[in-house]
Protein backbone atom coordinates (compact mmCIF):
# COMPACT_ATOMS: atom_id res chain seq x y z
CA UNK A 1 0.00 0.00 0.00
CA UNK A 2 1.51 3.53 -0.67
CA UNK A 3 1.64 5.48 2.41
CA UNK A 4 3.35 8.21 0.96
CA UNK A 5 0.66 10.67 0.32
CA UNK A 6 -2.46 12.05 2.63
CA UNK A 7 -5.69 9.47 2.89
CA UNK A 8 -9.32 9.44 4.53
CA UNK A 9 -11.25 6.29 5.44
CA UNK A 10 -12.90 4.78 2.60
CA UNK A 11 -16.63 4.50 3.29
CA UNK A 12 -17.51 0.77 2.79
CA UNK A 13 -20.55 -1.15 3.95
CA UNK A 14 -21.73 -4.57 5.73
CA UNK A 15 -25.02 -5.45 5.25
CA UNK A 16 -25.73 -3.57 8.34
CA UNK A 17 -23.33 -1.18 8.60
CA UNK A 18 -21.56 1.41 7.28
CA UNK A 19 -17.59 2.14 8.12
CA UNK A 20 -16.42 5.37 7.37
CA UNK A 21 -14.57 8.24 8.72
CA UNK A 22 -14.96 9.57 12.07
CA UNK A 23 -16.96 13.11 12.03
CA UNK A 24 -16.79 15.99 14.42
CA UNK A 25 -20.86 15.34 15.23
CA UNK A 26 -20.15 12.11 15.95
CA UNK A 27 -17.30 13.14 18.76
CA UNK A 28 -20.38 12.65 21.69
CA UNK A 29 -21.01 9.40 21.16
CA UNK A 30 -17.37 8.33 20.67
CA UNK A 31 -16.78 9.97 24.42
CA UNK A 32 -20.12 8.11 25.80
CA UNK A 33 -19.08 5.05 24.32
CA UNK A 34 -15.12 5.04 25.74
CA UNK A 35 -16.42 6.44 29.14
CA UNK A 36 -18.99 2.99 29.42
CA UNK A 37 -17.89 0.68 31.74
CA UNK A 38 -18.99 -2.20 29.60
CA UNK A 39 -16.99 -1.16 26.65
CA UNK A 40 -14.03 -0.39 28.76
CA UNK A 41 -14.07 -3.45 31.00
CA UNK A 42 -11.06 -5.08 28.54
CA UNK A 43 -9.76 -2.55 27.04
CA UNK A 44 -7.45 -0.73 29.58
CA UNK A 45 -10.10 -0.82 32.46
CA UNK A 46 -10.38 2.76 33.09
CA UNK A 47 -13.31 5.23 31.61
CA UNK A 48 -11.50 7.81 29.27
CA UNK A 49 -12.62 11.10 30.07
CA UNK A 50 -13.49 13.69 27.34
CA UNK A 51 -10.24 15.14 27.10
CA UNK A 52 -8.67 11.50 26.57
CA UNK A 53 -11.27 10.53 24.24
CA UNK A 54 -10.46 13.49 22.28
CA UNK A 55 -6.74 12.89 21.75
CA UNK A 56 -7.51 9.16 20.82
CA UNK A 57 -10.81 10.50 18.18
CA UNK A 58 -7.79 13.39 16.67
CA UNK A 59 -5.75 9.77 15.85
CA UNK A 60 -7.85 8.57 13.23
CA UNK A 61 -7.25 11.10 11.25
CA UNK A 62 -3.40 10.65 11.62
CA UNK A 63 -3.59 7.23 11.17
CA UNK A 64 -5.14 7.31 7.82
CA UNK A 65 -3.06 10.15 6.72
CA UNK A 66 0.08 9.13 7.72
CA UNK A 67 0.08 5.86 7.46
CA UNK A 68 -2.92 4.73 4.78
CA UNK A 69 -4.98 2.83 6.87
CA UNK A 70 -6.63 3.41 10.51
CA UNK A 71 -9.76 3.07 12.09
CA UNK A 72 -13.61 4.13 10.91
CA UNK A 73 -16.39 4.85 12.84
CA UNK A 74 -19.11 2.31 12.68
CA UNK A 75 -22.77 3.52 11.60
CA UNK A 76 -25.73 1.33 12.03
CA UNK A 77 -27.83 1.91 8.23
CA UNK A 78 -30.76 1.46 10.35
CA UNK A 79 -30.73 4.30 12.43
CA UNK A 80 -27.60 6.17 10.79
CA UNK A 81 -26.41 6.62 14.73
CA UNK A 82 -22.74 5.98 16.02
CA UNK A 83 -22.68 2.72 16.97
CA UNK A 84 -18.54 2.39 17.53
CA UNK A 85 -15.16 1.78 15.37
CA UNK A 86 -12.87 -1.07 13.92
CA UNK A 87 -10.15 -0.68 11.70
CA UNK A 88 -6.13 -1.65 11.78
CA UNK A 89 -3.76 0.72 13.29
CA UNK A 90 0.15 0.38 14.38
CA UNK A 91 0.63 2.19 17.86
CA UNK A 92 3.92 1.53 18.00
CA UNK A 93 3.25 -0.80 21.31
CA UNK A 94 5.83 -1.30 23.69
CA UNK A 95 5.43 -4.74 24.40
CA UNK A 96 7.29 -8.44 23.78
CA UNK A 97 6.56 -10.26 21.05
CA UNK A 98 7.21 -6.59 19.22
CA UNK A 99 3.96 -6.03 16.64
CA UNK A 100 5.72 -2.57 15.29
CA UNK A 101 5.20 -2.18 11.98
CA UNK A 102 2.41 -4.90 11.67
CA UNK A 103 -0.97 -3.97 11.18
CA UNK A 104 -3.09 -4.52 14.76
CA UNK A 105 -6.73 -4.80 14.05
CA UNK A 106 -8.88 -3.47 16.57
CA UNK A 107 -13.09 -3.33 17.51
CA UNK A 108 -15.29 -1.98 19.87
CA UNK A 109 -18.73 -1.36 19.76
CA UNK A 110 -21.48 0.22 22.07
CA UNK A 111 -23.21 -2.26 24.73
CA UNK A 112 -26.98 -1.22 23.09
CA UNK A 113 -25.39 -3.66 20.03
CA UNK A 114 -23.45 -6.33 22.33
CA UNK A 115 -24.12 -9.89 21.43
CA UNK A 116 -26.39 -9.09 17.61
CA UNK A 117 -23.04 -10.62 15.50
CA UNK A 118 -22.28 -7.06 14.54
CA UNK A 119 -18.32 -7.27 15.47
CA UNK A 120 -17.84 -10.67 13.56
CA UNK A 121 -20.10 -8.56 10.62
CA UNK A 122 -17.40 -5.75 10.17
CA UNK A 123 -14.64 -7.15 11.41
CA UNK A 124 -14.66 -9.79 8.69
CA UNK A 125 -15.42 -6.45 5.81
CA UNK A 126 -12.63 -4.77 7.69
CA UNK A 127 -10.35 -7.71 7.12
CA UNK A 128 -11.31 -7.98 3.42
CA UNK A 129 -10.31 -4.61 3.17
CA UNK A 130 -7.11 -5.05 4.64
CA UNK A 131 -6.25 -7.75 1.80
CA UNK A 132 -7.35 -5.81 -0.77
CA UNK A 133 -4.94 -2.73 1.06
CA UNK A 134 -2.14 -4.73 2.04
CA UNK A 135 -2.05 -7.57 0.31
CA UNK A 136 -1.76 -11.18 1.45
CA UNK A 137 -0.06 -10.74 4.60
CA UNK A 138 0.05 -10.84 8.60
CA UNK A 139 -2.28 -8.84 10.60
CA UNK A 140 -2.39 -9.36 14.43
CA UNK A 141 -4.66 -7.91 16.86
CA UNK A 142 -4.49 -7.96 21.41
CA UNK A 143 -7.24 -9.34 23.25
CA UNK A 144 -7.75 -9.71 26.84
CA UNK A 145 -7.69 -13.34 28.13
CA UNK A 146 -10.75 -12.72 29.74
CA UNK A 147 -12.62 -11.23 26.96
CA UNK A 148 -14.23 -14.24 25.09
CA UNK A 149 -17.25 -12.13 23.19
CA UNK A 150 -13.81 -10.92 21.27
CA UNK A 151 -12.11 -13.78 21.23
CA UNK A 152 -14.54 -15.73 19.54
CA UNK A 153 -14.49 -12.40 16.82
CA UNK A 154 -11.00 -12.97 16.23
CA UNK A 155 -11.02 -16.66 16.17
CA UNK A 156 -14.58 -16.63 13.56
CA UNK A 157 -12.25 -14.04 11.52
CA UNK A 158 -9.36 -16.58 11.33
CA UNK A 159 -7.22 -15.44 13.88
CA UNK A 160 -5.06 -17.82 15.97
CA UNK A 161 -3.26 -17.17 19.13
CA UNK A 162 0.48 -16.82 19.14
CA UNK A 163 1.79 -16.29 22.77
CA UNK A 164 0.22 -15.05 25.99
CA UNK A 165 2.29 -11.65 26.90
CA UNK A 166 2.13 -8.77 29.14
CA UNK A 167 1.26 -5.62 28.35
CA UNK A 168 0.62 -2.52 30.62
CA UNK A 169 0.57 -4.71 33.00
CA UNK A 170 -2.47 -7.12 32.29
CA UNK A 171 -2.33 -10.44 30.69
CA UNK A 172 -2.46 -10.17 26.83
CA UNK A 173 -3.16 -12.88 24.08
CA UNK A 174 -1.64 -11.59 20.84
CA UNK A 175 -3.43 -13.42 18.12
CA UNK A 176 -2.10 -13.18 14.34
CA UNK A 177 -4.53 -14.03 10.64
CA UNK A 178 -1.95 -15.27 7.61
CA UNK A 179 -3.89 -14.83 4.33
Amino acid sequence: MNTTQATIAPAIETPRTILRAHRLGDFDAYAAMWADPAVIRFIGGKPRTREESWMRFLRHAGLWSLLGYGFWAIEEKATGQFIGEAGFHDLKREMQPSIEGVPEAGWALVPAVHGAGLASEVVGRVLAWGEEAFGRGRTVCIIDPENTASLKVATKCGYQEVVRTVYHDAPTILLERLS
